[in-house]
């Protein structure tokens, strides 16, 4: 049975337009899936990247016209500049962490809630009542949104650590089985047909 090693972040605009395609597609081939919340701007730091204030103008433009080709192909509503972006990503990765420890709801489902909220909802995920309301939409006890946050602290330093390590640099990431890395949401149909053993 394959395994998807996901990382992501709550404020990734790929990370939303990336929906619950991946699960999708992990079902369909019985795999199973590590939830990995990082700080995406620590990992590109780490990597070699560049935060994308500090870009280059070309690159800015380029990525604003990326985003709103990938949200009109995939027929979802974005928004390009969000009222509350950059916000800090640590208080909903850290309730994410509790959900996945808690059980009792849909992982994909609240990932795309998360990032939902940032993109077309204009809503600020650093907020307690805006994560409670996530976690319940995706089945999950409400009141994770204030339990575990120095696991979930933990936690969350350590899948940086685990994303150096692996070799991922941005989000979505996928790595299937430790070796077999996709970068992006525009990477889920090549992951499919690698679990598929056509790549």
């Amino acid at each position: 049975m394959p395994h998807i090693d996901y990382y992501f972040s709550t404020i990734s605009p790929y990370t939303y337009l990336a929906g619950t395609r991946m699960e999708e597609v992990a079902a369909k081939h019985g795999a199973t899936i590590t939830y990995k919340p990082l700080d995406i701007i620590a990992l590109f730091g780490r990597t070699g990247g560049v935060k994308p204030a500090d870009r280059h103008e070309s690159r800015k433009e380029m990525r604003l016209q990326e985003m709103r080709r990938q949200s009109a192909k995939l027929g979802m509503k974005m928004n390009l500049q969000p009222a509350f972006w950059p916000t800090n990503p640590a208080p909903s990765s850290y309730a994410f962490i509790a959900a996945a420890k808690a059980g009792g709801g849909d992982l994909g489902a609240l990932v795309h809630t998360l990032t939902r909220r940032v993109w077309a909802d204009e809503q600020d995920i650093s907020k307690d009542d805006v994560i409670r309301a996530a976690l319940v939409e995706a089945g999950f006890d409400g009141g994770l949104a204030d339990s575990g946050m120095l696991a979930g602290a933990e936690e969350y330093a350590r899948n940086l650590e685990d994303a150096v390590s692996a070799g991922a640099f941005g989000a979505p990431f996928y790595i299937v089985d430790g070796s077999e890395k996709f970068w992006g949401q525009d990477r889920i149909a090549d992951l499919d047909l690698f679990l598929s053993g056509k790549l």
